[in-house]
């Protein structure tokens, strides 16, 4: 009964007023810049100033994912004594599937 009362009155909403409902909701952004398998004996041998080869090209763009989902491409970026994204492409419809996690 509350969800057809709630679905009725969601419906008299504009598609702009509906988008406006989650303005404030927070996602978690994550930057992946590439992943490596390797045994339990190698991880224990890591220690300061070890270097971890990763599965990721150098000059690859690093994966930005909203709540686990790719999202986007980017590039590092200084921003003062900071770190930050520029966006170079934006992950379609298929992309976005099989990057899931």
């Amino acid at each position: 009964m509350a969800t057809e009362l709630l679905m009725g009155q969601l419906s008299l909403l504009t598609e702009e007023q509906k988008l406006g409902l989650l303005d404030n909701i927070e996602v978690k952004l994550t930057v992946e810049a590439g992943s490596s398998n390797i045994t339990i004996r190698d991880l224990l041998k890591l220690n300061v100033g070890s270097v971890i080869e990763l599965e990721t090209l150098a000059g690859e763009h690093l994966k930005v994912k909203a709540n686990g989902t790719l999202i986007l491409k980017g590039e590092v970026v200084s921003i003062s004594d900071m770190l930050g994204i520029r966006v170079t492409s934006i992950a379609g419809p298929e992309e976005r599937a099989g990057e899931r996690g």
